[in-house]
Formats: structure tokens, C-alpha cells, sequence
């Protein structure tokens, strides 16, 4: 068994590497990225003013220990990291009400994105999560080269969706609008 568990790590780092030096020959960055979506049975607006409710993430994202909303455009996170405890801040770049919310940290665990939010119909919306990061240490890098920040985003989309779906409602909101700078 552990044969095979050092087999597995080996083959996984090896795939980092190799997946380092192509996006170098490409001039990308270190950057890893994922994308998720999900249907939630719910308004959009719904959905939209659940997800603004930024201190509730930990319900529903199961690495997340905290999120502070410091002000309308900051959050404090802390949060697993392959399975160590880091600390962040974030800082939301734009926010249109039932569109869109954008961000990117601003120290810490290097991380941006964008979660937008699409009716369907009257009741029913698809909310996408495009997220780019940046491992850090080996256990980031082999996690990252596993698929697990993916297999993480799509669990918690799940835990998003029987949350909001299970209440039928949000638990607040804030419709205010962040600019792009």
C-alpha cells in the first residue's frame, strides 16, 4: 500500500514538473486555474444575495475555518491549504448585483476569480466559478497536479446548492456595486 501511495506521489510530481516546464516554454505563469459550475434551484437573485453573505462561506465550504467581511470590499480568510492553516486577505475587484463578483488577494495564499450568476428561468440559475491560484509547496503542487482544488470546488458548489435550496431562501444580501479598478 504504500508502495503505491509513493508511487502515486512520485507520478504526480513528475506530472507538476513536466506541467511547470510547458507553461514555461508558453510563458505562463505559475498559476493553476479551475472552473466549476452548478444549476441551483433558486431566483438568481436568490443565489446572488447567499453568496454575498461572505461569513457564511464556512457552511458550506468545507476548508474554510473563517471569512471576516472587514468592509465592502475586503475579507480576511482563513482557511486548509493542503491541509495547513494559511490566513489571507481578499479584496472584491467588482461586484454587479445578480451578474457578477470579482476578486484577488492581496496577500498570503495567491488566489483571483470571478463567480458569476445565470437565470435560467424564473427559478432556476447557473452560477460558474473560475478560479486561479497559485501552489506554493510540494503538497500544493501535487494536491493541485491530483485535481483536488477542483474535486473541492465542485463538492462546495454542492454544499452551496443544498444549503440554499434546503432554506429556499438567502440568509441576507448586499446589493451595492463594486467598480473595476
Amino acid at each position: 500500500m504504500l508502495g503505491r501511495i509513493v508511487t502515486v506521489a512520485a507520478l504526480a510530481v513528475g506530472g507538476v514538473m513536466l506541467s511547470k516546464q510547458f507553461k514555461k516554454s508558453r510563458g505562463d505563469s505559475s498559476m493553476s486555474s479551475t472552473e466549476e459550475s452548478i444549476e441551483v434551484n433558486v431566483p438568481v437573485s436568490t443565489a446572488y444575495n447567499q453568496w454575498t453573505q461572505f461569513e457564511d462561506f464556512p457552511k458550506f465550504m468545507e476548508s474554510v475555518h473563517e471569512v471576516r467581511q472587514l468592509d465592502d470590499t475586503h475579507l480576511h480568510w482563513r482557511a486548509d491549504v493542503a491541509g495547513k492553516t494559511e490566513e489571507w486577505d481578499a479584496e472584491i475587484t467588482e461586484q454587479i448585483p445578480d451578474k457578477r463578483i470579482a476578486w484577488r488577494s492581496i496577500g498570503g495564499v495567491r488566489n483571483s476569480g470571478v463567480v458569476t450568476f445565470h437565470r435560467i428561468s424564473d427559478s432556476k440559475t447557473r452560477i460558474m466559478m473560475q478560479m486561479d491560484y497559485e501552489p506554493r509547496s510540494i503538497d500544493e503542487k501535487v494536491g493541485d497536479a491530483l485535481g483536488m482544488v477542483k474535486m473541492q470546488t465542485k463538492a462546495n458548489l454542492n454544499r452551496f446548492k443544498e444549503l440554499l435550496e434546503s432554506r429556499g431562501t438567502e440568509t441576507g444580501s448586499w446589493r451595492g456595486s463594486v467598480a473595476p479598478h
